[in-house]
């Protein structure tokens, strides 16, 4: 495990902002459930906790523990950079690059700093490192690479394993999207600076779900990931583990499935005492990509609870939010009331204007 020491200072006011949906409960014996993907069982295990958790740990990954190591390293190298340095990764246009503090466009922020990186063009983010005092450029692009093309990888198969669970044909019906040359996925390294105020109430990042199909997280063996219970809403500590992945489903997965998987609202509370390093693989679909429920969750007469979009129109709908908002509403279909209850009522109607003449 790499630890920072002497942390770049982050200055701003950072006290949780909880929702009406998810109060500040927590429950420390929460359970994650952990899945090993060499077993024969796992499909059915990996639907079990999409359904009833939307997040879960998966071990036996077949991922290198000295690259994972290797590329944490380097990006704690770029993190203890002055902060002048860092800026100048800061990108002039556009989100890839260094970021400190703010979070999107629309005034979220977090004790968190970043560098994010479009997964089809390094260079979009790489290029602006080679603006700071990084001294081996080159060796993070080549972690960088071979890093993102691994958990690509395992989302890819993870997917692939749902879709046997679920009797999607063919079995590559949602892996496809993450592989498309065109596919719309990210990867981002944060660091989160041990906090000096010794209190639960300094986010690192605020509560939210992620917009795209699946995630794939791997941090430190500092904690402070936390998941909402998909029942009560409480929040579930996640414990730290380096040697293994963390998946998330996201918005655009629980819309394929017909909301049989749960996209999960999580968050990051702020350690006061340890530096926490994660990276994070957000694997989305094409920007032209239609997303709407898959003909085998319609099976049975099932109606589509949501409306047909492309990511497109999905990802500039969830950018105009804030990080805490129900992105998904807007793209729900609504109810349709009984006839029976249409029908009662238009008499209720003709009967007014009856009395009324």
């Amino acid at each position: 495990m790499v630890v920072l020491s002497k942390p770049s200072p982050l200055k701003q006011d950072f006290t949780i902002k909880t929702s009406k949906q998810h109060g500040n409960t927590c429950v420390v014996n929460g359970s994650i459930p952990v899945i090993d993907l060499s077993k024969s069982d796992a499909k059915t295990l990996l639907v079990n906790a999409c359904e009833e958790h939307g997040f879960f740990k998966v071990i036996n990954h077949g991922i290198p523990m000295d690259l994972m190591n290797k590329l944490e390293s380097e990006a704690v190298k770029f993190f203890k950079l002055p902060q002048s340095e860092k800026d100048k990764a800061a990108p002039a246009d556009g989100p890839f690059g260094y970021g400190n503090k703010k979070i999107g466009p629309n005034g979220d922020v977090g004790w968190i700093e970043y560098l994010l990186f479009n997964t089809n063009n390094l260079d979009s983010g790489f290029s602006k490192l080679l603006n700071s005092s990084n001294e081996t450029p080159e060796v993070f692009r080549s972690l960088l690479n071979n890093y993102i093309e691994l958990v690509k990888k395992l989302g890819c198969l993870v997917l692939e394993l749902l879709a046997d669970g679920l009797k999607i044909e063919p079995r590559n019906t949602l892996s496809r999207l993450l592989e498309d040359e065109e596919s719309d996925s990210f990867f981002r390294l944060n660091h989160y600076p041990p906090c000096p105020v010794n209190s639960r109430d300094v986010v690192g990042f605020g509560e939210h779900t992620d917009p795209q199909t699946i995630s794939v997280l791997r941090s430190n063996n500092t904690s402070g990931l936390e998941i909402a219970d998909i029942k009560n809403g409480s929040w579930i500590p996640v414990p730290s583990d380096q040697n293994s992945f963390f998946i998330i489903v996201g918005d655009s997965l629980q819309v394929m499935t017909n909301g049989r998987f749960k996209s999960v609202t999580h968050r990051v509370i702020q350690n006061s005492m340890k530096s926490r390093v994660s990276m994070i693989y957000f694997g989305g679909p094409p920007l032209r990509q239609n997303i709407a429920p898959l003909p085998a969750m319609l099976s049975r007469g099932k109606e589509s609870l949501y409306k047909e979009f492309t990511w497109s129109e999905y990802k500039k709908s969830a950018y105009k939010s804030r990080l805490a908002d129900n992105r998904l509403c807007n793209f729900e279909k609504q109810p349709l009331l009984p006839i029976a209850a249409l029908t009662i009522d238009a008499e209720c109607i003709t009967d007014e204007v009856l009395k009324e003449d």
